[in-house]
């Protein structure tokens, strides 16, 4: 199960950087350096939401369901007080020399 999960996240996680990468800003034309605010657009500055903005929203929602899943699974395996530093040994002090 927990394979299946680690399998979606990184699908998930290399989608999610396609589609953020594949949008473009907001407001990043050169009308918006001198103060223009989307002359050119129908419904404000802010615009629709299309499918590449649709898509990296619920790509977010999954990545966030599926880091919960992973880490509630994670925490469970190796039990409530489960620490990434049990079983280490603690290194050995040593004392400076005294003048």
């Amino acid at each position: 199960m927990i394979y299946l999960i680690t399998t979606i996240h990184i699908a998930v996680c290399f989608f999610l950087i396609v589609v953020v990468l594949l949008q473009s800003g907001k407001s990043a034309d050169l009308a918006a350096a001198f103060g223009g605010s989307g002359s050119q657009t129908a419904f404000g500055p802010r615009g629709t939401a299309n499918a590449l903005s649709k898509a990296t929203t619920w790509s977010a929602v999954i990545f966030m369901l599926t880091s919960i899943i992973l880490s509630v699974m994670a925490a469970r395996h190796t039990g409530s007080a489960g620490s990434v530093l049990n079983g280490t040994k603690a290194a050995p002090t040593q004392q400076a020399p005294k003048k």
